[in-house]
């Protein structure tokens, strides 16, 4: 009977001393990672790394492409004759002065010039289309947008095509700018006043030349490249391409998973993993990333060890393209 009383009277104390412990959540260390949470360390490491971008193109007959002022100067062109044939010599349509010195502007061999982008006497910047040419024959046309021009706008000397279920890859060489080009200008020749015409009289007869069709001035064009591929290549007008143009090379270059980082373009923040298992937030530098590993220009020695995933930034600070996140062209 003894027994039977005591059991319910224990079951009561520890009903009492359930009710008293503490409710809610355990404190947590706020630099410590929630109990339970899965949590990966990695090292930085070091490897070559080169970045590249593929652009949508097609095979193109004739496609028209812009050249550059060299320098920043006055712009002053030369009146170009319609060709007879295509050339095999580059020819000069214009000359940049600056510091009373020419800096000539060629279309190259195999190209006819297709018009003037600015006035005659203009000041131009270095860079800036001042004329247009058509090239003679085949060449890969891609079209790209504002933030892939700003990304391949100094790497265009490593371009590489493959045609779709065709040829390739093979080299591809670049025809002038990328940049989008106005609507070209050809000048109607002078006159004939009545001053020529008494020249002609007394010059020798001689026999009749046959009459140039007129020059027809080049189109305006977007953002595009242009490129010609190696004279072995055999090409179909209007077969689609991948062009791919490598953007960057850095030469064992400090990496770390893009998971691992978190940030703006050019800057951002990584969790250090500390010896007592806190994590610590630095700033560091970011530089090329193939979408899988991230380079750390500064802010890291290449010892620490790094949590993956990375810090989250409140949603400001993310605004501005965050590298840590690869994009697709």
């Amino acid at each position: 009977m003894r027994k039977i009383v005591l059991a319910p009277l224990c079951a009561l104390i520890t009903v009492a001393v359930a009710a008293c412990s503490p409710s809610g959540p355990e404190p947590t260390n706020p630099e410590l990672a929630p109990r339970g949470t899965p949590m990966t360390k990695v090292k930085p490491t070091r490897q070559d790394l080169t970045t590249k971008l593929s652009i949508s193109g097609k095979v193109e007959m004739n496609p028209t492409f812009g050249l550059v002022a060299p320098v920043a100067g006055q712009v002053r062109y030369f009146d170009v004759a319609a060709p007879n044939g295509t050339t095999t010599k580059p020819i000069r349509v214009a000359t940049v002065w600056k510091d009373q010195q020419p800096n000539y502007v060629e279309a190259p061999a195999g190209s006819t010039f297709t018009g003037r982008l600015v006035d005659d006497k203009a000041t131009v910047t270095a860079g800036m289309p001042v004329a247009s040419a058509k090239h003679v024959g085949y060449a890969i046309v891609g079209d790209i947008d504002g933030q892939q021009a700003y990304k391949i706008n100094g790497a265009l000397t490593d371009v590489v095509v493959q045609i779709k279920n065709g040829p390739g890859p093979f080299p591809c060489a670049v025809l002038g700018t990328i940049a989008a080009l106005p609507q070209g200008t050809v000048p109607e020749k002078p006159p004939v006043t009545p001053d020529t015409k008494d020249e002609k009289k007394d010059q020798p007869q001689q026999q009749p030349q046959p009459q140039q069709q007129p020059q027809q001035p080049s189109a305006s064009t977007g953002l595009r490249i242009v490129c010609t591929a190696p004279a072995d290549v055999q090409m179909i007008n209007g077969a689609t391409a991948s062009i791919e143009v490598t953007t960057g090379k850095s030469a064992q270059a400090l990496v770390v998973p893009v998971e691992a980082v978190a940030g703006q373009q050019g800057k951002g923040k990584v969790d250090v993993i500390q010896p007592d298992g806190s994590r610590r937030t630095v700033d560091v530098v970011l530089g090329l990333t193939d979408g899988k590993v991230i380079e750390v220009k500064s802010g890291l020695t290449g010892d620490e060890e790094l949590a993956v995933p990375g810090p989250n930034l409140p949603e400001g600070q993310q605004q501005g393209g965050d590298q840590s996140k690869p994009t697709g062209p």
